[in-house]
């Protein structure tokens, strides 16, 4: 079994065409998925503790960005990883805290949507590290049952190296 470390996301340093496939309608049994592109752009920070990622979203209703910032705590072997959304650019999403065992990465928080206490889930898969994908789920049950609500599917951008 392998722990977490802070090389954990040094796949994803670098340039990244990315597909998004997104629930339209969280946590009301909803199967109506939207998809659209966008890119990502990931630098190491921290001497390699960490990184930051500046994505650009093409939505259907108009472009928007948004950046995530991903820390490594060595002292305690976790990940913590914060999202924030260039459309409410003054709110800093709870943290979601994890890390990877055997090559997947999961993380979660405590968060509130529509009024709703829920617990989030990201998950990890880093792949072959040239098509990682990325799923969000959110749980309105305490963790009984999640729903997937958001996949990024990252294909490496050609002649991109490696930051």
């Amino acid at each position: 079994m392998t722990r977490s470390t802070a090389q954990d996301f040094d796949f994803f340093h670098g340039s990244w065409a990315v597909s998004h496939r997104r629930l339209v309608g969280r946590l009301i049994g909803s199967q109506d998925w939207q998809e659209f592109g966008g890119t990502c752009i990931t630098l190491p920070i921290l001497g390699g503790m960490g990184n930051i990622d500046d994505n650009l979203l093409h939505l259907p209703a108009g472009d928007y960005r948004a950046a995530t910032l991903r820390t490594f705590d060595a002292q305690i072997g976790k990940w913590s990883i914060w999202w924030v959304d260039g459309r409410n650019p003054h709110r800093l999403d709870p943290p979601v805290v994890g890390g990877f065992e055997d090559g997947t990465g999961i993380f979660f928080a405590k968060d509130v949507f529509e009024g709703q206490p829920i617990l989030v889930q990201f998950m990890w898969r880093p792949g072959t590290s040239d098509q990682p994908i990325w799923e969000q789920a959110f749980s309105g049950d305490d963790g009984v049952s999640w729903e997937v609500n958001w996949v990024m599917s990252f294909q490496r951008m050609a002649g991109a190296e490696r930051v």
